[in-house]
């Protein structure tokens, strides 16, 4: 797989050293040694994906790394990125039975990490069925966490799958949108090879964007599973907003003189393939939400002397993780609450100026409060307001249903309207965490293969 793509500065990786340090072989025993072993784990029910976490930790108290590894690749196969990317404070740690006698969870996230790091290094393939046993052709369109996870649960199978993905490295958000000290682009890209391994066949810098292109697929292969995340990023809408930079070959993403207004996920992704190295100057970025912090923290990483985070509502209503929110602080980044964007110019000297306004509740709405424009001088405006539902391709798709922006299917299959067509992951939630996008991509695999099953028979 060409990885030429990413970036092998070590400046940059210094920048963007590890959060959390992995566990110590010792460390990783005592901890597991914590581990009450619940019958009826409430840390299993509340992980999307159902991982046997005491089954998991239990085999690491024995020194069994390698059986601890399957274990959590039999529920997730995407276990070695979830444990570094899953919010584990509201999810398997939050759930954890030690909470309730007001000790502190076990550190499952680290343990999972633990287990699937040791069996990266062993260079051991996950066991799988041979690819064609069954008669099933897949088309996996986009190359995120549900279409990997869809296509990897076929291929173990005996199914044939092929991930689609636009860009010319698979992965998704993980390789392109999560911050680097969170998940290596480096690591999400080893992940996808092991799951290539697997039989996956993987066409990158290859567009599904018009009607034609499906009927092309739907004569290639019997079923289309739709991982496609969701769209561009909400734009300001605001005057001066266009002032982008041109992009790099063949990626959504700008180049490495790009000045003006760059999203959150260009920031994250430019600096992520070393098409950005280095920030200077104050940068502003708008919006609270966990993306928001992790272009904030970026910026702040990559050299700017000044972060601001612009909010149009108050701290207790921002969307970010109060963990996250408290890292942001930790890095520097300033808070500007009951505040909202108007306009972005520049000054004589081509500074960019960031026109704002005080806002306040009224009647249920948001409205200006009168004389409290303010101007912030700053070298680049980051937008972090949402991420649009990618709508054009689906209004071209037979018999698939659209609700409030995202694909409607049936909850425990995945399936929409259309029977050749499933669906997983963002353009489905509405943009959730990386293990809800496996444990949908998971979901739809599993009842294509029953449904080849019935047929056959």
């Amino acid at each position: 797989m060409n990885t030429a793509a990413l970036p092998h500065d070590e400046q940059l990786q210094a920048r963007f050293g590890e959060l959390k340090p992995a566990l110590t072989a010792q460390a990783a025993v005592i901890e597991a040694d914590r581990c009450l072993n619940c019958f009826d784990a409430p840390c299993t029910a509340a992980c999307p994906t159902h991982i046997d976490v005491p089954g998991f930790i239990k085999r690491i108290a024995s020194g069994n790394l390698r059986g601890s590894a399957l274990r959590i690749l039999d529920a997730n196969i995407l276990g070695a990125s979830c444990a570094r990317v899953c919010p584990v404070d509201v999810l398997c740690e939050g759930a954890c039975v030690m909470t309730r006698q007001n000790r502190k969870p076990i550190q499952i996230g680290l343990l999972q990490r633990r287990a699937m790091d040791a069996f990266w290094a062993s260079g051991e393939a996950v066991p799988t069925s041979a690819p064609g046993t069954r008669k099933l052709r897949v088309a996996c369109i986009g190359g995120g966490p549900a279409s990997l996870a869809c296509a990897a649960e076929l291929c173990r199978n005996g199914a044939r799958a092929t991930v689609i993905e636009r860009r010319m490295l698979p992965g998704g958000l993980n390789t392109y949108g999560v911050a680097e000290y969170k998940l290596r682009a480096a690591d999400s890209v080893r992940e996808v090879e092991m799951i290539r391994r697997l039989g996956v066949e993987f066409r990158c810098g290859v567009e599904v964007d018009s009607a034609a292109a499906l009927e092309a697929l739907e004569a290639e292969f019997d079923v289309i599973f739709l991982g496609l995340g969701l769209g561009a990023m909400q734009r300001l809408n605001i005057p001066g907003e266009d002032g982008r930079g041109e992009k790099g070959p063949g990626e959504d993403l700008p180049g490495e003189d790009a000045k003006g207004v760059m999203n959150a996920l260009e920031l994250i992704a430019a600096y992520k393939t070393g098409h950005l190295r280095e920030l200077q100057g104050t940068v502003v970025v708008v919006g609270a939400g966990n993306t928001a912090i992790d272009a904030a923290n970026a910026a702040r990483r990559l050299g700017a002397e000044k972060v601001y985070m612009l909010y149009r509502r108050g701290e207790s209503e921002m969307s970010a993780f109060e963990f996250e929110y408290e890292h942001a602080k930790q890095e520097g980044v300033q808070f500007l609450w009951h505040s909202q964007p108007v306009a972005i110019q520049r000054d004589e000297r081509g500074r960019l100026l960031l026109e704002t306004v005080q806002v306040r509740q009224a009647s249920g709405k948001l409205e200006a409060v009168p004389d409290s424009q303010a101007s912030i001088a700053c070298d680049l405006v980051v937008p972090a307001i949402g991420q649009s539902p990618l709508m054009e391709l689906l209004k071209q798709m037979r018999g698939i249903e659209m609700r409030d922006g995202k694909i409607v299917t049936d909850r425990q299959t995945g399936q929409t309207g259309n029977s050749r067509y499933f669906a997983g992951g963002d353009c489905v939630n509405g943009g959730r965490e990386v293990v809800d996008a496996v444990a949908g991509g998971k979901r739809a695999a599993l009842a294509m293969l029953k449904v080849a099953e019935v047929a056959r028979a």
